[in-house]
């Protein structure tokens, strides 16, 4: 079965690493774009996400897994918008800055750099080898 990759930004002052981490596994809640909406109906569990601290910090700190598929946000009033729960994979042995990514000619296409306001996004299997690879060396 093959399994997809996606990538979850979130703003480390609303919903931090730690924060995952202290939660294990947790609701993604709060995504209110259509688009972000539909990549989040599309995922299964098992899924792996990229964890992407936005904003302040702009880069990939860990891994989740999809552990339940998507269901009615229970804080979205309009009963249109959807939540996953995720648990805690494993932080990556270092992280992978937006700036490494956009400099990464393998990443080009990459929809983090692609469509930079979109929450929720897809994460091809080339793209998740290259920014394990990425995590793996320390930057100077």
């Amino acid at each position: 079965m093959k399994k997809n990759y996606w990538l979850l930004k979130s703003e480390p002052d609303a919903w931090s690493w730690d924060n995952q981490v202290k939660a294990g596994a947790s609701m993604w809640d709060g995504v209110r774009n259509y688009q972000a909406r539909n990549n989040l109906k599309e995922m299964k569990k098992n899924d792996l996400c990229f964890f992407y601290h936005s904003v302040t910090e702009k880069s990939i700190i860990g891994i989740v897994k999809v552990v339940k598929e998507y269901y009615p946000d229970p804080t979205d009033k309009t009963d249109r918008f959807v939540v996953v729960d995720v648990k805690v994979t494993k932080k990556l042995k270092n992280p992978v800055y937006l700036d490494q990514i956009k400099k990464n000619n393998k990443l080009k296409n990459i929809a983090l750099v692609k469509q930079s306001r979109l929450s929720v996004m897809p994460i091809k299997e080339v793209e998740w080898d290259e920014i394990i690879n990425l995590s793996l060396k320390k930057i100077k």
